[in-house]
């Protein structure tokens, strides 16, 4: 048993340059069977960057347009419980090339490390099997490939970077790379009559931000999809917008590549699957296990065999990405990936829940950065359910934002360095001591204990933890058992008390290289 412990003008200029811009396999018994089809599809995975679940116009967002998402889920399924492996960006996108959950990955489960080229990723069997594969944006990292054997190669094929926006006209602080001109170059040089597969990683909306852009874009602060664990606050709601906007630039980008697959012919023969990596960069939202950090937007058109307008209640892993891929092309999918294929899911004419088995899911985390003494992570573990989550914080007495007292080896201009900087961060940490404020101080800064509980129906901001109530320990119990036989079964090796994690070093000095297709260089020992 474990011990658990823009000023609307600016924007205007921004779509204009937009708009004319040139237990193993469920022991996981699921079989997957090769669809009978006479062309196989294309496939377009986009991947955003920070970006919770609800922050779509398809999911209600009212501070979102995002008419490009919201084509894929009308004429496709949208996803209501799709979840992250793991709420890191290096982990996350390790587990949705391999298929499986972190803790199987070695290296590959940690931030800035490394993803060893023993495990099998769907992209090279796609390459393998007569694809065309290529990538823009942010591929697989931050980490350096080189140790993990790759040899100049990258896991999502040939990187498609070399365009790029001019961002002083667009006003934002996004990335300069053209995703959708780099697609469509990428598409030009794709053989007669061979399939592709393309990995679009934008980098949006990851922070940061041009402070007040949402504002002066005509945001209204009252549309801002506020957390319950976030101060109903200007700066709070100001700060979210701006995050909101940087949506609507990734969407128009995915709306353009779009028009680019109808213009070929291509649209309704590609596999069209739209997700992020992890939750929203705010305070206690990425990197940790609550759903504001792990509950993703998903949605998956494909009018070739999918049947569109329907909405999906199962629970999803982004692990599930990769053997999916793989039955739609048919490739065999390798029995090390316990992600289970969404096909069936996808072919049903259903909505609502269509598997009865999905009704849970895991998530994890080890190490998001090297933000604590001895580059130690936060680990934990998390079982959700359509009515409860469990979180298993393995060594509660680290600070699961980093380390945050004011006088550690932290700079002081950055405590509690998980959290990424920017003004709601600020403003909590302005206020530290203010006692009007130090309900949502300690939610974002503080100590977790060894086992939390949230009844995510009536408490979904989880912000009132249930674990050491005496009339939820039967339901406290029966969880952990349920999240330690998966661990067990998954070959998880913290529910064997060993830790294997912390070993692995991050190399800071080459780290960002290889996730935007950069070869990195040699690495230097870590000292």
């Amino acid at each position: 048993m474990m011990r658990f412990t823009l000023s609307r003008i600016l924007l205007v200029k921004a779509l204009l340059i937009l708009s004319t811009a040139g237990a193993d396999r469920q022991v996981f018994a699921e079989t997957n069977s090769a669809p009978q089809q006479t062309s196989r599809p294309n496939i377009l995975l986009c991947v955003s960057d920070d970006h919770s679940w609800r922050h779509f116009g398809a999911y209600g967002d009212l501070a979102v347009k995002s008419p490009a998402f919201d084509r894929v889920a009308r004429e496709g399924v949208l996803f209501q419980r799709a979840y992250t492996a793991c709420p890191s960006c290096t982990a996350s996108r390790s587990a949705i090339l391999t298929g499986q959950p972190i803790w199987r990955l070695e290296e590959g489960s940690v931030f800035g490390c490394t993803l060893p080229r023993k495990f099998d990723v769907f992209p090279v069997l796609l390459q393998a099997g007569g694809y065309h594969v290529g990538w823009t944006g942010k591929g697989w990292g931050p980490g350096n490939l080189e140790p993990g054997g790759w040899n100049g190669e990258y896991p999502q094929g040939i990187p498609y970077n070399k365009l790029h926006v001019d961002k002083t006209e667009i006003g934002l602080r996004v990335s300069n790379f053209d995703y959708a001109a780099n697609f469509a170059s990428f598409l030009k040089d794709k053989p007669r009559d061979t399939p592709f597969a393309f990995w679009c990683g934008f980098t949006e909306p990851h922070r940061g931000y041009a402070a007040g852009s949402g504002l002066r874009a005509g945001k209204k602060l009252a549309d801002a999809g506020l957390p319950g664990h976030l101060p109903d606050q200007l700066e709070v709601r100001s700060d979210i917008l701006d995050y909101s906007l940087e949506i609507e630039y990734l969407d128009a980008h995915l709306g353009r590549m779009l028009r680019s697959l109808e213009q070929a012919g291509e649209l309704d023969n590609t596999l069209v699957i739209v997700t992020s990596d992890q939750g929203m960069p705010f305070p206690r939202s990425k990197p940790t296990l609550y759903d504001i950090g792990t509950h993703v937007p998903l949605a998956i058109r494909w009018p070739a065999r999918v049947p569109g307008g329907r909405i999906a209640d199962d629970f999803v892993s982004l692990t599930d990405v990769a053997p999916t891929i793989l039955e739609a092309v048919g490739v065999e999918i390798p029995l090390a990936m316990t992600g289970r294929s969404l096909i069936r899911l996808l072919t049903s004419e259903q909505s609502g829940q269509i598997d009865p088995s999905r009704t849970w899911i895991v998530t994890a985390l080890e190490r998001h950065g090297p933000y604590r003494r001895g580059d130690v992570g936060y680990p934990c573990r998390a079982l959700h359910t359509e009515q409860y989550l469990y979180i298993w914080n393995i060594n509660p007495e680290r600070w699961p934002a980093g380390d945050g007292e004011f006088n550690s080896y932290i700079p002081a201009r950055n405590p509690y360095p998980e959290i990424d900087p920017g003004p709601t961060k600020d403003y909590l940490i302005q206020r530290r001591d203010d006692p009007a404020f130090a309900r949502y101080v300690e939610l974002a800064f503080g100590k977790h204990p060894a086992e939390e509980l949230y009844d995510a129906v009536r408490d979904p901001d989880q912000l009132n933890n249930l674990a050491d109530k005496p009339e939820f320990e039967q339901i406290k119990r029966q969880l952990r058992d349920q999240l330690e036989e998966y661990l067990r079964q998954t070959l998880d090796p913290r529910v064997r008390g060993e830790n294997p994690f912390d070993q692995y070093r991050w190399d800071r000095r080459n780290s960002f290289q290889s996730t935007f297709g950069v070869p990195a260089r040699p690495a230097a020992p870590i000292k």
